[in-house]
């Protein structure tokens, strides 16, 4: 005998796979990657801190796991994912009921607070305690909310300012106690590559967001437009990397180069048209180009 609706969707089958699609694990390096650079900022200033250094990492991945479910919380809500081009979400594809994603996104929100909390009394600057908040109303707020940001072409806006600048510069600071300008530059550089990650993302979803209400940076831009802008910001990135690198008289001046180089295959793939599933390659390619990016930033300034 078949089982009664409500039950029959309690005890849907889940995998391991369908709750790392949910957790995105291909946006993770955004979140590793200028903690990473923030180290290495904080060796060059003679201010590191393993245990500090761990603890931001910590925050960085538990923000943006729980901005993940918190994304197919709302956009699943919304009915934004029922018609999409990559895997289906645990929401929106009714594999997990919403609640369930709703009391996993907020339970990693609460573990980055606790585990931010505690960077900050290591660290000594309560007023920190501010820009920990501020974090986590824009995590929920991309697409929660009856306002959400990201549904008005402002994701990348706030992905460069907390996945680029503060994270970044905050890594640094609660270990130095100092935000100089190569930080900002770091900052900036793998904040654009964080927004590359988002921008691909975006295109691939340009029909069904379009059709969803869900009006990002790239259905404002229209596909070509978005594509130029995804490969302007990676190249903009390593230019940054480089002009630093010179700056400060680091070690290993070809590696912008290098970087370059590996940056011919994900912008060939987008400047030639890939669409849908085509485009999860280059997403993945995309994160990880952002951790050796990360890994590059390390090397410059640990050597230098």
């Amino acid at each position: 005998m078949p089982l009664p609706p409500l039950l029959a969707y309690t005890f849907h089958v889940v995998t391991v796979n369908d709750w790392l699609e949910g957790a995105r694990v291909r946006t993770l390096p955004a979140a590793v990657a200028p903690v990473i650079i923030g180290a290495g900022i904080a060796i060059f200033d003679s201010g590191f801190s393993l245990p500090r250094t761990l603890l931001a990492a910590f925050v960085a991945l538990a923000f943006q796991v729980g901005v993940n479910f918190s994304n197919d919380y709302s956009d699943g809500i919304r009915g934004t994912d029922d018609v999409r081009q990559g895997p289906p979400r645990l929401t929106g594809g009714g594999k997990v009921r919403p609640r369930v994603v709703l009391v996993i996104a907020l339970s990693f929100f609460a573990l980055a607070c606790v585990a931010g909390l505690t960077l900050v009394a290591l660290s000594g600057q309560w007023w920190l305690i501010a820009l920990g908040a501020a974090a986590t109303l824009a995590a929920w707020y991309y697409t929660g909310g009856s306002h959400p940001y990201g549904y008005m072409g402002l994701g990348e806006v706030f992905v460069l300012a907390f996945f680029g600048w503060m994270a970044t510069v905050g890594t640094a600071y609660v270990q130095t106690n100092s935000a100089p300008w190569y930080a900002w530059a770091a900052g900036t550089g793998v904040g654009l590559i964080a927004c590359a990650l988002l921008m691909v993302n975006n295109i691939r979803d340009i029909p069904s967001d379009s059709q969803a209400g869900k009006i990002t940076l790239a259905v404002r831009l229209g596909d070509r437009w978005a594509r130029i802008s995804y490969a302007a910001m990676l190249i903009v990135a390593v230019i940054i990397l480089s002009i630093t690198e010179m700056i400060i008289d680091g070690p290993l001046a070809l590696l912008g180069m290098i970087l370059f180089a590996i940056l011919a295959f994900p912008i060939k793939r987008v400047k030639d048209g890939a669409q849908g599933k085509d485009l999860i390659v280059v997403l993945k390619y995309t994160g990880l180009f952002e951790l050796l990016y990360a890994i590059v930033f390390f090397i410059v300034f640990a050597l230098s």
